[in-house]
This record gives structure tokens, C-alpha cells and sequence, in this order.
């Protein structure tokens, strides 16, 4: 049996999930409602760019909580590396773990990328902006990761005027 790829578009419902986080603890998407989910997906922890957006997404996280909103990441790693990614890094974002890709297919995000002239299957860098009440009002489909949680935050700013 295939999981079901959903057609997500603004105005829409996000997709429930409840995944283990870097301490091993259940988390689900519902645990949030009444504030923003900044949810975002990546391919691997440690690596340039993955690294570039937690620690992005992690500076700015004080003026991303005044604006009512919190910040999930989600990846095929296990929760023991996402445990050393935050250590190493000194992150403060939430890190799921989705080793099934269950999740990470249920958004519509994991498909064919290239990297140097070979194809492959992996998660496609994305965002989902998710509102207090678990609709998604805003989706980055594939994130460049330079100047992105700065971006989040400016259309959070513009949602919470």
C-alpha cells in the first residue's frame, strides 16, 4: 500500500503527525495549535546548507516567539543525531524524526532531486507556515536556504499586523 500524497495549498488543513523529537518524545502538530508552526523539512542534519537554516531559523527564534509562533524541523535522521546536531550547533528548534518518510511524504516532499548531473530520490527543502487554528497559510515549495527564516519572519510579521 502507498502512502497518499496530499495536494497542500494555502487555506487548507495541515496534515497531523506525530513524530519522535531529538529526546526521543512524541511530539504531534496538534501539541501547537493556537500558535504559528514554522515547519520545515530537510535533508540531513550537519551538513552546509541544513546547517545554515537551523542555525538561521535559531537566531531569530526570540522575535519568531513574540510573533506567537514556534519552529519545527523534520528529517529522516534519528533522534540520536538530531540530539548531536543541537548539541554541536547549539540549536534551539524542535527536530523531528521521521525515519519512515511517512511525514515527509504526506507533505508532498520527498521526490527526484539532482546533484552534480545524478538524480535522486531525497526530501525537497521546504517551509510550511501553519496558523494557530492548523491551516497552512503559506508554503516556500523548494527553499533557498540564504536569507530564508528571514523571510519566514517577515511574512509572519505581515500575517500578525
Amino acid at each position: 500500500m502507498t502512502e497518499q500524497i496530499l495536494d497542500l495549498e494555502i487555506g487548507i488543513e495541515a496534515p497531523e503527525f506525530s513524530l519522535p523529537d531529538q529526546n526521543n518524545k512524541k511530539v504531534s502538530l496538534k501539541d501547537f495549535r493556537g500558535k504559528y508552526t514554522i515547519l520545515y523539512f530537510y535533508p540531513k542534519d550537519n551538513t552546509p546548507a541544513c546547517t545554515t537554516e537551523a542555525i538561521g531559523f535559531t537566531g531569530i527564534l526570540p522575535a519568531l516567539q513574540k510573533l506567537n509562533a514556534i519552529v519545527i524541523g523534520i528529517s529522516p535522521d534519528s533522534p540520536e543525531s538530531h540530539f548531536k546536531f543541537i548539541e554541536k550547533r547549539d540549536l534551539k528548534v524542535i527536530l523531528l524524526s521521521d525515519r519512515d518518510k511517512k511525514v515527509i511524504k504526506k507533505y508532498g516532499k520527498w521526490g527526484k532531486k539532482k546533484f552534480r548531473g545524478k538524480e535522486y530520490m531525497g526530501v525537497v527543502r521546504s517551509t510550511f507556515l501553519i496558523d494557530p487554528d492548523g491551516k497552512i497559510v503559506h508554503i516556500w515549495p523548494k527553499v533557498s536556504v540564504k536569507g530564508h527564516p528571514e523571510d519566514v519572519e517577515k511574512i509572519l510579521k505581515e500575517l500578525t499586523k
